[in-house]
């Protein structure tokens, strides 16, 4: 392979690869976030909606039997993850980037299994045969590294609520099954979670 694909097959690794995004809601903050907000962006035959952060609190009952260990939504649909803590005194909402595809998508109930500092990022099988120019793996701390600085590793293979470096996918429909977020955020949510965190795709 030339030198000049190579260059083009890792920009459009990374361009594809990483995503996410984030933005904390404190309860006081609700007034501020009560309504939704939508960008979209016209194509030459449609107006196709490409960007969306809705930023509406919910209540944790309406998902959950209880909060044990925490709880995690992640509301596919208008991009956003909610997180409460055990004894519910913290709330935080995240607008995060999510699944390119329905067949990427993954939705139901699940745990946090393990939480991984500067992760490395593996391709799987599917990836690799969707984007023959990525690389098979990028090593964890890199600033090419999709996964970011954090990630929390969920009950089923290859799923992460994970960071990124990449802040273009923002609120988009980005990534090949995980959802993203900043990595500022997902480093805060990091903190907040625990192994056995209750997580809930919707």
């Amino acid at each position: 392979m030339s030198d000049e694909k190579k260059i083009l097959g890792r920009r459009l690794f990374l361009g594809a690869a990483a995503a996410g995004l984030g933005a904390s809601v404190l309860p006081a903050e609700a007034e501020d976030f009560a309504n939704t907000t939508e960008f979209e962006t016209p194509t030459t035959e449609t107006n196709t909606r490409a960007n969306i952060s809705s930023f509406r609190l919910l209540d944790w009952q309406d998902y959950f039997a209880n909060t044990k260990k925490g709880a995690i939504l992640v509301d596919i649909t208008s991009r956003a993850l909610h997180f409460w803590s055990e004894d519910q005194s913290i709330y935080k909402l995240y607008p995060t980037s999510v699944p390119l595809t329905e067949e990427l998508t993954k939705r139901g109930n699940t745990t946090v299994i393990q939480k991984v500092l500067n992760p490395r990022w593996v391709a799987t099988k599917g990836e690799l045969e969707r984007n023959p120019d990525w690389p098979p793996f990028v090593e964890g701390g890199s600033p090419e590294n999709p996964l970011g600085i954090r990630a929390l590793y969920l009950g089923w293979p290859s799923y992460r609520i994970h960071g990124t470096h990449d802040t273009r996918k923002i609120g988009r429909r980005s990534s090949n099954g995980c959802i993203g977020l900043y990595n500022e955020h997902i480093a805060e949510l990091f903190d907040l979670a625990k192994v056995g965190t209750q997580v809930l795709l919707i």
